[in-house]
C-alpha cells in the first residue's frame, strides 16, 4: 500500500520533498551536536576536565564520558519510543531535538576542572548522558518519517535522506573546530591552557547549537504526521506499553536488528574518534600514535567524510534494486577485509600522509555503503504500533556494543597489542553482523501497514 494520502508528490497535503528535508535537517543538527563532543573528547576535554595523571589516562577518562551517551541511547529510544508509538512521530521528533539542543548549549557554558574541581567532569557526564537520550529518540523518528511517507519501491532511497545527517553533521562539527583552531592558533601537540582556544574558543561550536535548533524546529513544525501511523491509530492498533509489546512479540527482530547494525557502529567510531587520537598522538617511545599534525588530520577526515556522503545515495539505490540483505552482505564482507588489512594499511600510513588519507577514504566509503540501508531495514522489521520503540532499541543497543566501547577498546588494544588488533576487533564485529544478515529475512517488499512476516530467513 502506498504511503500517500494525496495525489502526486504530496503526503497528507505536504510535499514529500519537505518531509525528506525535515528528516535530514533534524538528524544533521542532532549529529552535529553529538560529534562536536566526540571531537572535543580528544582535543579539549582531557586538558580541561580530566587534567590529573598522564595524557593517556586523561584521554581514556574523556573517552569514557564519550561512551556514556551510548549507554543513554537505548534509554532514550524507550522514552521517546513510548511517545512516538503513542502520540505520533512529529511531536516526538520536536521533543528530541529540543533536548539535544539544550544539553549541547549547556556544555558550552560549563566551568572547567580548574574552576570547580570534580563537579566539572560530573556535570559534563550528565549532559553527555542527556545528549545520548536525545539522539536515542531522534534517529528512529527521523527514519520512520522518511520510510512511512516513501513512494512504493523507493523506501531505501527515501530512508537514505535522514542518514545523510550523519556525514553532514560530522562535516559541520569538524569544520567549525578546524576554523577555530586555525583562527585562534591552537596546537594539539602542545596545548596552551591560557590560549584563546582552550579558554573560550572551544565553547563556540556548542553554543552555536542554539541557532541550529531554531532552524530545525522551524522545518519540523511545518510537516504533518505520517499516514502509516494515522492509519494504525484509526484501526485501533496503538498499545498501552510499546516496550512490553515489542519484547513480547518482536524480540527476535530486536536481536537481529541489533547485530545487523553492529559493524556499522564499530566501523564509524574506530575510523573517526579512535583514529583521530591515534593519528595525532605522539610517536613512540613517548606515545603510541603516528604524530600527524592535528589540523592536517582534521582536513583528511573532512575529505574522507565526503566519500561517506557520496556513497549514501548509491547504497540506497542498490538496496531498493537488489534488496537490503544482499547489498549489506557484500558491504559487510568488505568491512571484514578492511579490518584484516588494518596493520599493513596503517604501517604504510605511518610513512605517508597520502596512505593515511587512503585509509580514511576506504573506511568512510564502506561506512556510506553500510549506513544508508539501515534506516529502511530496522523500521521494516517491526509492526507500526511498536516501530518507533523497536527500531530505536535495536539501533541504540548496537550503539553500546559497537560504539560506546569502540574508541576506548581500540585505544587499549593499540597501546597493549598494536593496531593490528584494532582491525581484528572491527573484523570480528563485522562477522557477527554478517551472520545476523544471513539469518534475516529480506524486508524490501514488507508492507509498513501490516505486521511484518517472520524475521528469520
Amino acid at each position: 500500500m502506498s504511503a500517500d494520502t494525496g495525489d502526486g508528490d504530496l503526503v497528507g497535503g505536504v510535499p514529500r520533498r519537505r518531509i525528506l528535508i525535515a528528516s535530514m535537517v533534524g538528524t544533521t543538527i542532532e549529529f552535529y551536536d553529538f560529534y562536536i563532543y566526540a571531537t572535543a573528547a580528544v582535543s579539549v576535554f582531557p586538558s580541561l576536565f580530566f587534567p590529573k595523571g598522564n595524557s593517556t589516562t586523561a584521554l581514556l577518562a574523556s573517552l569514557a564520558t564519550f561512551g556514556l551517551a551510548f549507554v543513554a541511547r537505548p534509554v532514550g529510544s524507550v522514552l521517546f519510543g513510548y511517545f512516538g508509538d503513542r502520540i505520533g512521530r512529529k511531536a516526538t521528533l520536536v521533543g528530541s531535538l529540543l533536548m539535544m539542543g539544550i544539553a549541547t548549549f549547556a556544555i558550552g557554558l560549563l566551568p572547567t576542572y580548574h574552576q570547580v574541581g570534580l563537579l566539572a567532569p560530573a556535570l559534563l557526564a550528565v549532559l553527555r548522558f542527556t545528549q545520548g537520550l536525545a539522539l536515542g529518540g531522534e534517529w528512529s523518528g527521523a527514519a520512520l518519517l522518511a520510510t512511512e511517507t516513501a513512494q512504493p519501491g523507493k523506501r531505501a532511497w527515501a530512508a537514505m535522506w535522514p542518514q545523510m545527517g550523519a556525514p553532514l553533521g560530522f562535516l559541520l562539527a569538524n569544520g567549525v573546530f578546524l576554523l577555530l583552531i586555525l583562527s585562534l592558533g591552537h596546537s594539539a601537540a602542545s596545548p596552551d591552557l591560557s590560549g584563546a582556544f582552550l579558554t573560550w574558543g572551544w565553547r563556540i561550536p556548542f553554543l552555536l547549537s542554539a541557532v541550529m535548533v531554531v532552524i530545525g524546529l522551524y522545518v519540523r513544525l511545518r510537516i504533518t504526521e505520517t499516514p502509516v501511523f494515522a492509519r494504525a491509530v484509526e484501526r485501533g492498533e496503538k498499545v498501552k506499553w510499546p516496550l512490553a509489546e515489542v519484547f513480547r512479540s518482536s524480540w527476535r527482530q530486536l536481536i537481529i536488528g541489533t547485530f545487523v547494525m553492529l559493524a556499522t557502529y564499530t566501523l564509524f567510531y574506530v575510523v573517526t574518534t579512535w583514529v583521530l587520537s591515534y593519528g595525532t598522538g605522539k610517536r613512540p617511545p613517548s606515545g603510541y600514535g603516528l604524530g600527524f599534525n592535528y589540523i592536517d588530520f582534521l582536513q583528511w577526515q573532512l575529505i574522507a567524510v565526503l566519500f561517506f556522503a557520496a556513497m549514501l545515495p548509491v547504497s540506497g539505490a542498490l538496496a531498493d534494486r537488489f534488496g537490503r540483505r544482499a547489498t549489506l552482505l557484500v558491504v559487510t564482507a568488505g568491512i571484514v577485509v578492511y579490518g584484516v588489512l588494518f596493520s599493513p594499511l596503517l604501517a604504510a600510513a605511518a610513512h605517508s600522509p597520502y596512505m593515511m588519507l587512503v585509509f580514511l577514504i576506504i573506511g568512510m566509503t564502506l561506512m556510506g555503503l553500510t549506513f544508508a540501508p539501515m534506516s529502511a531495514v530496522l523500521p521494516e522489521l517491526f509492526p507500526t504500533n511498536v516501530r518507533y520503540t523497536g527500531s530505536g532499541i535495536a539501533y541504540n543497543a548496537a550503539s553500546i556494543l559497537g560504539a560506546a566501547v569502540a574508541p576506548f577498546l581500540a585505544t587499549w588494544l593499540a597501546t597493549r597489542y598494536g593496531v593490528g588488533w584494532v582491525g581484528i576487533y572491527l573484523a570480528a564485529a563485522a562477522l557477527l553482523t554478517f551472520v545476523a544478515l544471513l539469518v534475516m529475512r529480506e524486508t524490501k517488499n514488507a508492507s509498513l501497514d501490516s505486521v511484518p512476516a517472520p524475521v528469520l530467513g
